[in-house]
C-alpha cells in the first residue's frame, strides 16, 4: 500500500508570533557529525528529566496549506482521519533530536496531535504509534522538498513512524491555555512546569512525562481557563 504522503512540520519552528518558518540549517538536516552530536548530548539532557521513560508523546503539524518547493505540505487531524485505516506515515522530520525521539517511540504509545504554525495552534486529538520507527522515504526522493543528498540508503539518516488516529479531543486544548499553566506551574511546581513545548520549542517531537499527558488530558473536562 503507498504511504500517503506528508509533511509532519519535521523541524518546525516556534508558533505564531514568532518565526514559523525552518531554518536553512534545519532544511538541509544539519548534516555535519558536530551537529548530530550536539543534538544527541541534547536528547540526553532529557533522559536527565526522566523523559527517556516516556511512553507518550506530542507531534507537531500543519494543518494549513503552505507550499514547500511546489510541495502543499499541510497534514491535519482530518487528513489523517481520511487515510485509510485512519493510518500513516510521519515523515519529513529534519532535526536529529527531532529524529531521536521518533526512533525511541514503541508500539502502542499514545501522542497529542497538535495542529502548529497556524492561527490558533493546539492539541486536537490523540493517535498512537502502530509501527516502530523505519527509513523515512522521502529522504531519498529528488523532487521531495525533506530530499536530503546526504543521506544513504545503505545508512539513512531520517526515520519515521506510523501513526493512527485515536479520538478528537473532547474540546480543543490551545497553546495560550497551556501557556497560561505553564506559567502558573513554573510558580507552583505543577505538572506543566518544564513541559518541553515552552522549554524545547521548536522541536516537532516532544516527549510528554505521564503526569504531563494526565493533566492535560484533564484539561479536556473542563471550561478552558
Amino acid at each position: 500500500m503507498p504511504r500517503p504522503r506528508k509533511r509532519p512540520a519535521g523541524a518546525a519552528g516556534p508558533e505564531k508570533g514568532q518565526s514559523g518558518k525552518r531554518t536553512k540549517s534545519e532544511n538541509l538536516g544539519e548534516a555535519s557529525a558536530k551537529v548530530e552530536n550536539s543534538s544527541l548530548q541534547k536528547t540526553s539532557a532529557f533522559k536527565k528529566c526522566g523523559r527517556n521513560l516516556s511512553n507518550y508523546w506530542l507531534m507537531k503539524s500543519e494543518p494549513e496549506s503552505r507550499l514547500e518547493k511546489g510541495v502543499d505540505v499541510k497534514f491535519s487531524i482530518e487528513d489523517l482521519k481520511a487515510q485509510p485505516k485512519q493510518t500513516a506515515c510521519w515523515d519529513g522530520v529534519r532535526n536529529y533530536q527531532a529524529r531521536n525521539f521518533l526512533r525511541a517511540m514503541k508500539l502502542e504509545e499514545e501522542a497529542f496531535f497538535y495542529h502548529s504554525n497556524c492561527k490558533e495552534p493546539g492539541i486536537v486529538g490523540l493517535m498512537k504509534i502502530v509501527k516502530e520507527a523505519y527509513p523515512d522515504h522521502t529522504q531519498f526522493e529528488k523532487n521531495n522538498p525533506h530530499y536530503d543528498p546526504s543521506s544513504q540508503e545503505d545508512n539513512p539518516k531520517w526515520s519515521m513512524v506510523d501513526v493512527q488516529f485515536v479520538r478528537m479531543m473532547k474540546r480543543f486544548i490551545s497553546l495560550a491555555e497551556l501557556k497560561t499553566y505553564h506559567q502558573s506551574h513554573k510558580a507552583t511546581g505543577g505538572p506543566l512546569k518544564d513541559m518541553a513545548l515552552f522549554t524545547h520549542q521548536r522541536l516537532s517531537i516532544q516527549p510528554l512525562t505521564q503526569e504531563e499527558f494526565d493533566f492535560i488530558l484533564s484539561l479536556e473536562e473542563n471550561e478552558p481557563s
